[in-house]
């Protein structure tokens, strides 16, 4: 399925009125802004709202997609296999498919605006994993990863691995 004609997602709301609202690892809030089933599964753009100061997901792998973060409030701290990045708003940030990442949130919000490409099963991803209501086990973790097609390759990022 493809969208044959443009369309417009107001701000603060999502392209079918779902919001994502991750509660297990850290307090984020996705809304999905064009869906996979606008792009034949092409593109999938997110608006990602952080509320866990010092938080981010596991270093992980999307081997098949392209990702895309561009920072519009707070500071991001990234790590993209040995290389090193702060972010600040304004700023964009490209990680190619293969590359292992993960990023923390420095200040106590922060929002960006999140594409894969090709769409994957990122937004079933947000779906399943917004149903935790608790801090999910490290196997948890892992098979939710495996199952939208990411590899987790080591655990969240810590301010160690700031760099002056």
């Amino acid at each position: 399925m493809k969208t044959e004609a443009g369309f417009v997602v107001e701000a603060g709301k999502a392209r079918f009125g779902e919001h994502f609202r991750m509660k297990g690892v850290t307090l984020n809030t996705l809304d999905l802004k064009v869906s996979p089933k606008d792009t034949d599964g092409r593109l999938a753009v997110f608006i990602q709202k952080g509320f866990t100061p010092n938080g981010g997901p596991p270093f992980h792998v999307h081997p098949n997609q392209n990702e895309m973060f561009y920072v519009v409030e707070g500071d991001y701290f990234f790590r993209v296999g040995n290389d090193e990045y702060f972010l600040k708003p304004g700023d964009t940030i490209f990680l190619p498919k293969g590359i292992p990442h993960a990023f923390i949130q420095l200040g106590e919000t922060g929002k960006m605006l999140v594409q894969y490409e090709p769409a994957g099963l990122m937004e079933d991803f947000f779906r399943r994993t917004s149903e935790w209501t608790s801090p999910p086990s490290e196997e948890e973790i892992r098979k939710v990863f495996e199952d939208h097609d990411m590899l987790v390759v080591g655990p969240p990022l810590t301010l160690k691995y700031r760099i002056s």
